[in-house]
């Protein structure tokens, strides 16, 4: 999925809009002028949590590509989509869900990029990594019914509503005691836990809608499961204290929730902006993918240069015939116009990562 940048500066004599932020992956395919998320209702009340209140409030976004000031949804351009569409694949089920992803990430200001992912904003992050599954899901199954987003966005509700019903007298004791409580319900009662390096090759745990059915996920997924279930009670009026998610850097830590409080300065490198997450998830969608799967320590781009000369000219004097065979391979289904295979990535899902 393309990252969305703020829109260029319009012609008309209107004051700029201030420059876009560094790109974080590869170019955007399209731009978004960004507008604030609305006020809660009046009648929103902070009260017990019924489900016909959950994710209710939305930013809206206008788009414009180039200097023109506005455009719809179906001007938007997808060059993978195209290129798919020419060879006779029927992209509708993904365009759809990249526009949707497009709209999400168009509520993204400056300021909420770089925002906690522990903090509730204008951008649905659990349904904007649903839209990066639903258009892979596409991508790759062809099938005539696309991925049921909403269904998964009650699984997650569900989550929170589980964990009110279960430890209901936890909210009004010491944060560490609530923290430790809402731990305890996600990766004791619930199940989930931190996929192992191993198991990234096991791609269910780079989709949230894989994640909250298998209960085994990435770092990224993890948090971000934590961080929709606080959002939650936040929204319920459940949570009277400011929490801050401790994203882990190692390879077998669990993302957990602490009294921001109490942080410490160590804490920093451990919070994940919301920009910062999306970032991570089709981060970690490209490189699963990439058709080029051996010598992992170098960038996705060496790999390929490599493979376009069969060798690994780095390295050549510890080149195996398996690593040596495999761009081989690689080159050879690329050729043929074969984008997947079992043990070696997806090209069709790279670049949709990319």
């Amino acid at each position: 999925m393309a990252t969305a940048a703020a829109a260029a500066p319009s012609p008309s004599p209107s004051p700029p809009l201030p420059p876009p932020p560094p790109p974080c992956c590869s170019p955007p395919s399209q731009c978004v002028k960004l507008l604030r998320a609305p006020p809660p209702p009046a009648n929103f009340t902070r009260s017990s949590p019924p489900q016909h209140r959950s994710r209710r409030h939305r930013s809206r976004a206008i788009c414009c590509a180039g200097s023109s000031p506005q455009f719809g949804a179906g001007d938007l351009k997808f060059a993978l989509h195209d290129a798919l569409d020419s060879l006779g694949v029927d992209t509708t089920h993904a365009r759809e869900a990249r526009k949707k992803y497009c709209s999400q990430i168009g509520n993204f200001s400056d300021i909420e990029r770089e925002t906690s992912i522990s903090i509730n904003r204008g951008v649905d992050l659990g349904k904007t990594a649903l839209y990066i599954a639903a258009e892979d899901d596409s991508l790759v199954s062809h099938s005539s019914v696309p991925l049921p987003v909403e269904a998964f966005i009650q699984r997650l509700d569900d989550l929170s509503m589980g964990y009110c019903s279960h430890y209901n007298s936890r909210f009004k004791s010491s944060p560490q005691t609530f923290l430790d409580s809402l731990d305890k319900y996600l990766y004791v009662r619930k199940g989930f836990r931190r996929s192992s390096a191993k198991g990234l090759l096991d791609f269910r745990s780079l989709y949230l809608h894989s994640v909250l059915t298998h209960r085994s996920g990435s770092a990224a997924m993890l948090s971000l499961i934590y961080s929709e279930s606080l959002k939650m009670l936040r929204l319920w009026g459940l949570l009277n204290f400011d929490v801050e998610i401790f994203f882990p850097r190692d390879l077998e830590g669990l993302p957990r929730g602490y009294d921001k409080q109490k942080s410490k300065e160590s804490d920093q490198p451990h919070i994940l902006t919301s920009q910062a997450l999306l970032v991570q998830i089709l981060r970690d969608l490209k490189g699963a993918f990439w058709p080029f799967q051996h010598n992992r320590n170098e960038s996705l781009f060496l790999r390929a240069a490599q493979a376009a000369n069969c060798s690994d000219r780095s390295n050549a004097g510890e080149e195996s015939g398996f690593q040596l065979a495999s761009t081989k391979a690689a080159q050879y289904r690329l050729d043929r116009g074969v984008w997947t295979t079992v043990r070696l990535g997806d090209m069709r899902r790279a670049l949709a990562g990319a």
